[in-house]
Protein backbone atom coordinates (compact mmCIF):
# COMPACT_ATOMS: atom_id res chain seq x y z
CA UNK A 1 0.00 0.00 0.00
CA UNK A 2 1.41 3.53 -0.93
CA UNK A 3 2.26 6.11 1.63
CA UNK A 4 -0.42 8.35 0.19
CA UNK A 5 -3.06 6.01 0.16
CA UNK A 6 -2.65 5.10 4.39
CA UNK A 7 -2.36 8.64 5.27
CA UNK A 8 -5.47 9.22 3.60
CA UNK A 9 -7.16 5.93 4.86
CA UNK A 10 -5.83 6.85 8.11
CA UNK A 11 -7.05 10.51 8.55
CA UNK A 12 -10.27 9.61 7.34
CA UNK A 13 -10.81 7.08 10.11
CA UNK A 14 -11.03 9.81 12.97
CA UNK A 15 -14.09 11.24 10.82
CA UNK A 16 -16.17 7.30 10.56
CA UNK A 17 -15.64 7.42 14.40
CA UNK A 18 -17.04 10.63 14.49
CA UNK A 19 -20.35 9.66 11.85
CA UNK A 20 -20.67 6.69 13.77
CA UNK A 21 -21.36 8.49 17.32
CA UNK A 22 -23.99 11.03 15.70
CA UNK A 23 -27.40 9.45 16.02
CA UNK A 24 -28.67 8.72 12.71
CA UNK A 25 -32.28 10.86 11.75
CA UNK A 26 -35.34 9.22 11.89
CA UNK A 27 -36.49 8.77 8.24
CA UNK A 28 -39.99 8.90 7.16
CA UNK A 29 -40.42 6.25 4.41
CA UNK A 30 -41.05 8.13 1.04
CA UNK A 31 -44.72 7.23 -0.53
CA UNK A 32 -44.09 6.03 -3.78
CA UNK A 33 -47.30 8.07 -5.79
CA UNK A 34 -49.76 5.86 -7.44
CA UNK A 35 -50.42 6.06 -11.07
CA UNK A 36 -54.22 7.71 -11.89
CA UNK A 37 -55.58 6.65 -14.64
CA UNK A 38 -58.45 8.90 -15.01
CA UNK A 39 -59.27 10.85 -18.13
CA UNK A 40 -58.71 14.32 -17.79
CA UNK A 41 -61.04 15.89 -19.79
CA UNK A 42 -60.61 18.42 -22.85
CA UNK A 43 -60.39 20.86 -23.32
CA UNK A 44 -58.64 21.61 -19.77
CA UNK A 45 -60.83 24.19 -18.05
CA UNK A 46 -59.31 25.33 -14.39
CA UNK A 47 -61.49 27.30 -12.58
CA UNK A 48 -60.37 30.67 -11.46
CA UNK A 49 -61.13 31.29 -7.42
CA UNK A 50 -64.01 33.85 -7.11
CA UNK A 51 -61.74 36.82 -5.49
CA UNK A 52 -60.26 36.68 -8.86
CA UNK A 53 -64.04 37.17 -10.42
CA UNK A 54 -64.64 40.54 -9.29
CA UNK A 55 -63.89 43.80 -10.00
CA UNK A 56 -64.15 46.65 -7.90
CA UNK A 57 -65.02 49.99 -9.83
CA UNK A 58 -68.29 50.13 -12.36
CA UNK A 59 -68.23 52.41 -15.98
CA UNK A 60 -71.51 54.15 -16.51
CA UNK A 61 -72.70 51.11 -19.28
CA UNK A 62 -71.95 48.71 -16.55
CA UNK A 63 -68.90 47.37 -16.93
CA UNK A 64 -66.40 46.62 -14.28
CA UNK A 65 -62.98 47.00 -13.77
CA UNK A 66 -59.84 46.71 -11.37
CA UNK A 67 -56.47 47.43 -12.74
CA UNK A 68 -53.61 44.83 -11.24
CA UNK A 69 -50.88 46.49 -13.27
CA UNK A 70 -50.86 49.91 -14.12
CA UNK A 71 -49.18 51.00 -17.93
CA UNK A 72 -48.47 54.47 -19.60
CA UNK A 73 -48.81 56.25 -22.87
CA UNK A 74 -51.81 56.66 -25.09
CA UNK A 75 -55.15 54.52 -25.11
CA UNK A 76 -56.06 53.05 -28.68
CA UNK A 77 -59.49 53.73 -30.22
CA UNK A 78 -62.22 51.44 -31.93
CA UNK A 79 -60.51 51.31 -35.19
CA UNK A 80 -56.83 50.01 -33.54
CA UNK A 81 -55.52 46.34 -33.76
CA UNK A 82 -54.52 45.47 -30.37
CA UNK A 83 -52.25 42.47 -29.17
CA UNK A 84 -53.24 41.18 -26.17
CA UNK A 85 -52.25 37.89 -23.63
CA UNK A 86 -55.91 37.28 -22.16
CA UNK A 87 -57.87 34.71 -20.10
CA UNK A 88 -61.56 34.82 -20.27
CA UNK A 89 -63.84 32.77 -17.73
CA UNK A 90 -67.71 32.62 -16.56
CA UNK A 91 -68.64 34.77 -13.69
CA UNK A 92 -70.92 32.83 -11.95
CA UNK A 93 -68.66 29.55 -11.96
CA UNK A 94 -65.08 31.02 -12.30
CA UNK A 95 -64.74 28.47 -15.35
CA UNK A 96 -62.10 29.52 -18.06
CA UNK A 97 -63.42 29.58 -21.70
CA UNK A 98 -60.87 30.95 -23.72
CA UNK A 99 -57.46 32.41 -23.81
CA UNK A 100 -54.78 33.93 -26.31
CA UNK A 101 -51.29 34.72 -25.63
CA UNK A 102 -50.17 37.72 -28.30
CA UNK A 103 -53.64 37.36 -29.78
CA UNK A 104 -54.09 40.55 -31.99
CA UNK A 105 -57.96 41.49 -31.91
CA UNK A 106 -59.12 44.30 -34.00
CA UNK A 107 -61.26 46.17 -31.33
CA UNK A 108 -64.53 47.23 -33.22
CA UNK A 109 -64.80 43.38 -33.96
CA UNK A 110 -64.66 41.85 -30.57
CA UNK A 111 -68.21 42.31 -28.03
CA UNK A 112 -69.07 45.27 -26.95
CA UNK A 113 -67.69 44.94 -23.67
CA UNK A 114 -64.52 44.42 -24.25
CA UNK A 115 -64.12 46.97 -26.97
CA UNK A 116 -64.76 49.03 -24.25
CA UNK A 117 -62.39 47.24 -22.37
CA UNK A 118 -59.74 47.78 -24.41
CA UNK A 119 -60.01 51.14 -24.95
CA UNK A 120 -59.79 52.08 -21.07
CA UNK A 121 -56.21 50.31 -21.12
CA UNK A 122 -52.53 51.80 -21.80
CA UNK A 123 -49.32 49.66 -23.34
CA UNK A 124 -48.42 47.17 -19.97
CA UNK A 125 -51.40 47.07 -18.14
CA UNK A 126 -53.35 44.52 -17.21
CA UNK A 127 -56.78 44.86 -15.53
CA UNK A 128 -59.85 42.96 -15.30
CA UNK A 129 -62.77 43.24 -16.55
CA UNK A 130 -66.38 42.04 -15.68
CA UNK A 131 -68.43 41.99 -18.58
CA UNK A 132 -72.38 41.98 -18.00
CA UNK A 133 -74.09 39.56 -20.30
CA UNK A 134 -75.46 42.51 -22.08
CA UNK A 135 -71.83 43.69 -23.17
CA UNK A 136 -71.01 40.24 -24.23
CA UNK A 137 -72.91 37.54 -25.93
CA UNK A 138 -76.56 38.62 -24.25
CA UNK A 139 -78.91 35.81 -24.94
CA UNK A 140 -77.19 34.04 -27.43
CA UNK A 141 -74.66 30.69 -26.79
CA UNK A 142 -71.28 31.12 -27.97
CA UNK A 143 -69.42 27.89 -27.93
CA UNK A 144 -69.15 26.65 -24.65
CA UNK A 145 -70.63 30.30 -22.89
CA UNK A 146 -74.01 29.74 -21.97
CA UNK A 147 -76.54 32.32 -23.03
CA UNK A 148 -76.95 35.59 -20.79
CA UNK A 149 -73.59 35.02 -19.39
CA UNK A 150 -71.40 37.29 -17.20
CA UNK A 151 -68.15 37.17 -17.89
CA UNK A 152 -64.45 38.12 -16.94
CA UNK A 153 -61.44 38.76 -18.48
CA UNK A 154 -58.18 39.40 -17.24
CA UNK A 155 -55.87 41.44 -19.93
CA UNK A 156 -52.63 42.38 -20.61
CA UNK A 157 -52.45 45.17 -23.59
CA UNK A 158 -48.66 44.37 -25.26
CA UNK A 159 -49.20 47.08 -27.88
CA UNK A 160 -51.62 48.25 -30.85
CA UNK A 161 -51.68 49.65 -33.99
CA UNK A 162 -53.95 51.26 -36.46
CA UNK A 163 -55.15 49.32 -39.20
CA UNK A 164 -52.82 51.06 -41.88
CA UNK A 165 -49.48 50.52 -39.48
CA UNK A 166 -50.61 46.50 -39.27
CA UNK A 167 -51.32 47.08 -43.66
CA UNK A 168 -48.55 48.50 -43.86
CA UNK A 169 -45.94 45.83 -41.61
CA UNK A 170 -47.81 42.57 -43.73
CA UNK A 171 -47.47 44.27 -46.87
CA UNK A 172 -43.65 45.94 -46.67
CA UNK A 173 -43.90 48.36 -49.81
CA UNK A 174 -41.18 46.88 -52.30
CA UNK A 175 -37.37 48.14 -51.62
CA UNK A 176 -36.53 51.22 -54.40
CA UNK A 177 -34.42 49.13 -57.12
CA UNK A 178 -31.13 49.17 -56.98
CA UNK A 179 -29.20 51.71 -60.15
CA UNK A 180 -26.85 50.23 -62.52
CA UNK A 181 -23.75 51.85 -62.94
CA UNK A 182 -23.83 53.48 -66.12
CA UNK A 183 -22.79 51.05 -69.23
CA UNK A 184 -19.06 52.83 -70.39
CA UNK A 185 -19.39 54.99 -73.70
CA UNK A 186 -18.47 52.80 -76.66
CA UNK A 187 -15.51 54.25 -78.59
Amino acid sequence: MSQLFRAARLSALPLLALLSTVPAVAQKPVAVPKPDNAIIPLPLNPTIPVGQRLCSTRTASGLGYTVLRPGTGTRPTATDIALVNYIGYLAASGTMFDQGMQSPLPIDQVIPGFSEALQTMTKGSVVRFCIPAALGYGPREAGSIPANSDLVFQVELLDFKTAAEVQAMNNPAPAPAEQQPAAPAKP
